[in-house]
């Protein structure tokens, strides 16, 4: 098989693989938690814990300028400006925090995929005491077929969700037209790219979208609580946010509790004084990754997928085609194949994920090609 179509940049180098700490086998869950690159526990002791050792107190200006980096490194790989990039603890609180603070006119339904990350679908879900309704669109229906959207769409909906990568299918959706369908109908688009960042392109300007949200923990490997919410400068502008605090203000060290005063950009989201931490290890991480380029990463991961399917039908077992899909092989097996592949997978001590007969294998820079061509040998001997 051959994916046609790819361009291919230059391979990683066994140095840059080892830039990471790999846990022992052959370690296929970045789609899960990405293995810590050895530069961002650097980063940790030096802007945050050494800060702290040697400061105390006085860390904080180095602390916020630890963050404003974890925002400018983001800023960079999404093709935005840093001062639109707000940092968040996970997905959920920036997109909880985004749907309360919306104007409503009329407008009360949420539409995402019933593919979507479960923990959307909750944070929607718990909002409908405050007179928003979730509703979904089946699981039947393809997820990057326009015309479903179309339907599902009307006068009475606020916002629709965007899946970017779906988790448990690797298939992508059409943001750049599912946020056009939307403009034409007055609703805000939101995606999520938690599953997309630095595997596939994001870039929200050039997408049309209102806001995007994601996290770090996954092919960014940049730990948990190191997530980000995303505002179009404009939309920003419009937005009331319930859940403020001092570093949602003009001005955090003003200090005057009359004075409230929201930032006009997305860091209104910002809330109370910040975590600094996951942002430290996010910095670390995220600057690994740019030295050795994402491009490199996805051409890898391409080149990693044909070596694992090459020789079979890939049209069975994909939701999709191997280079319109996410970095995750999403492999769906019948009964008997699953029992047999899973014990081949244990048996080369292999680390991965099964929901039901899917199963998630994902390559980063970190995975040598033999990994690859060990699912292919697996593969073969079940299918």
């Amino acid at each position: 098989m051959v994916l046609s179509g790819t361009q291919f940049v230059p391979r990683p180098s066994k140095n840059e693989a080892n830039q990471f700490f790999v846990p022992e086998g052959r370690y296929f869950l970045s789609h899960s938690v990405g293995c810590l690159p050895k530069g961002a526990q650097s980063t940790l002791q030096e802007s945050f814990l050494g800060a702290w050792a040697d400061k105390g107190g006085d860390a904080w200006p180095h602390w916020l300028e630890t963050i404003e980096g974890f925002c400018a490194e983001l800023a960079t790989l999404f093709a935005v400006d840093a001062g639109d990039v707000c940092p968040q603890p996970s997905v959920s609180a920036g997109f909880s925090n985004y749907l309360v603070s919306l104007p409503r006119n009329g407008r009360h339904k949420i539409i995402m995929h019933a593919n979507a990350f479960p923990t959307m679908g909750f944070a929607a879900q718990v909002l409908e005491k405050a007179g928003l309704e979730l509703v979904l669109i089946d699981k039947a229906e393809a997820a990057d077929d326009i015309g479903v959207w179309q339907r599902y769409l009307g006068p009475d909906v606020l916002a629709v969700l965007i899946t970017h990568v779906h988790s448990n299918t690797g298939i992508i959706s059409p943001v750049s037209e599912i946020a056009e369908l939307c403009r034409t109908h007055g609703i805000h688009s939101i995606v999520d790219v938690a599953q997309s960042a630095g595997i596939v392109d994001v870039k929200p300007a050039s997408w049309g979208i209102d806001a995007l949200v994601g996290s770090c923990v996954k092919w960014l490997c940049g730990g948990p609580g190191a997530g980000y919410l995303w505002v179009e400068p404009d939309h920003a502008q419009i937005l009331s946010p319930e859940h403020v605090g001092w570093f949602s203000h003009q001005d955090p060290f003003e200090f005057d509790i009359r004075s409230l005063r929201l930032k006009n950009t997305a860091r209104k989201f910002w809330g109370g004084t910040p975590s600094v931490a996951p942002y430290a290890t996010a910095l670390g991480s995220l600057r690994a990754l740019q030295t050795i380029g994402f491009a490199i990463l996805r051409s890898h991961n391409l080149a990693l997928k044909q070596t694992a399917l090459d020789g079979l039908d890939p049209e069975p077992l994909m939701a999709s085609r191997p280079q319109n899909c996410g970095g995750t092989l999403c492999l769906h097996l019948s009964d008997d194949q699953s029992t047999a592949f899973e014990a081949g997978l244990n048996h080369e001590n292999c680390r991965f994920d099964r929901r039901d007969n899917t199963f998630r294998l994902s390559f980063h820079i970190y995975t040598p090609e033999e990994d690859a061509a060990v699912v292919n040998e697996l593969l073969k001997s079940v299918l």
